[in-house]
C-alpha cells in the first residue's frame, strides 16, 4: 500500500507543474510575442514482481509490472504563429511566416533575441525595445525624421524635414534556430542562445522570403483561453484523483490497523 501513495504523490506533484504552466500561459495572454509552454509527461521506472516464465514446457506471455508514478521531463515551448494585431503604429513590427526572432543588444553588448517588436526611438535617435536594449542592424535616425517605416525585409526608412528624399537607415537583423524551444528565457520577452537551441544563423531575405516584417503590426501571443481553461479542468480533476487514491490508501492502512480490536 506504501507503493501507491508514492505513486499517487507523483502524479500530484506532475499535474501541480501543470497547473502552474498553464497559469503562466493564462496570465501571458496578452504579452507581446509569448509562446504558449506544455508539459510533457514520462511514466517512472516498473517495479517487477513476477518474470514470464519462458521453457519448453510453458511460455507465459506476460508477468507482472508495478509502476511507480510520473515525472515531468520537459516544458515545450509551442512555436507557433500568433495572431497580428494591428496599431496604426510604424515602429511596431511582427515577424510574419517563419520562426525568426530580433536580435537585440543587452548589457555588455550582450546578444539578445525577442519576438516583441515593440520598438521605440531613443533620446539619441536609437531604435530600441520597451527595456532599452538596441535593435540590432538599425542606425541612428537623424533628429526631426518623420514617417519612419521598416520595410518587409527589415531595412529602416525615412524622411526628414524639407526633404522628399527616402532615407534609410540600417536594417533590421533576424535570426533562425535549429531549435528555437531550446532558447533560454531570460524574462522580459528576451531569450539567450545555447547550445541546445543551436547557433544562430543570420536571416537573409533575399533567399528566406517566407519570412517578412510587418510595420504597424504586433504579433499577439499564441495562447488560446479556451484550450488552457480545459486544459486547467483536467489538470485539476487528475490532481483530485490522486488526492482521493491517497485518502482510500489511508483508509485502507487504517482499516488494517483496526482488525485485531
Amino acid at each position: 500500500m506504501m507503493r501507491s501513495l508514492y505513486t499517487a504523490s507523483t502524479g500530484m506533484y506532475a499535474q501541480q507543474l501543470n497547473v502552474d504552466t498553464l497559469a503562466h500561459n493564462i496570465a501571458n495572454v496578452n504579452t507581446t510575442g509569448y509562446k504558449r509552454q506544455r508539459v510533457e509527461f514520462q511514466d517512472l521506472l516498473y517495479q517487477t514482481l513476477k518474470r514470464p516464465t519462458v521453457s519448453e514446457e510453458l511460455i507465459e506471455p506476460v508477468g507482472i509490472a508495478v509502476g511507480m508514478g510520473v515525472r515531468p521531463t520537459a516544458i515545450d515551448i509551442m512555436n507557433g504563429q500568433g495572431n497580428l494585431q494591428p496599431t496604426g503604429n510604424p515602429l511596431d513590427v511582427a515577424i510574419a511566416g517563419g520562426n525568426a526572432y530580433f536580435r537585440v543588444l543587452g548589457a555588455g553588448d550582450q546578444e539578445l533575441y525577442t519576438r516583441d517588436g515593440s520598438f521605440k526611438l531613443d533620446a539619441e535617435g536609437n531604435l530600441v525595445t520597451s527595456a532599452g536594449n538596441l535593435v540590432s542592424g538599425a542606425e541612428t535616425i537623424e533628429p526631426g525624421a518623420y514617417d519612419v517605416f521598416v520595410e518587409k525585409d527589415g531595412r529602416v526608412t525615412y524622411k526628414v524635414a524639407g526633404s522628399n528624399e527616402v532615407l534609410e537607415a540600417g536594417q533590421i537583423e533576424l535570426v533562425t534556430f535549429m531549435n528555437p524551444s531550446g532558447l533560454e528565457k531570460v524574462g522580459s520577452n528576451l531569450y539567450k542562445a545555447t547550445d541546445n537551441a543551436g547557433e544562430a544563423v543570420d536571416w537573409d531575405p533575399a533567399e528566406d522570403s517566407a519570412i517578412t516584417l510587418e510595420s504597424g503590426y504586433l504579433e499577439s501571443s499564441n495562447v488560446q483561453i479556451v484550450e488552457e481553461m480545459v486544459g486547467l479542468i483536467s489538470a485539476q480533476r487528475a490532481y483530485e484523483i490522486n488526492s482521493k487514491v491517497i485518502q482510500s490508501v489511508d483508509e485502507m492502512l487504517q482499516t488494517t490497523t483496526n482488525l485485531r480490536r
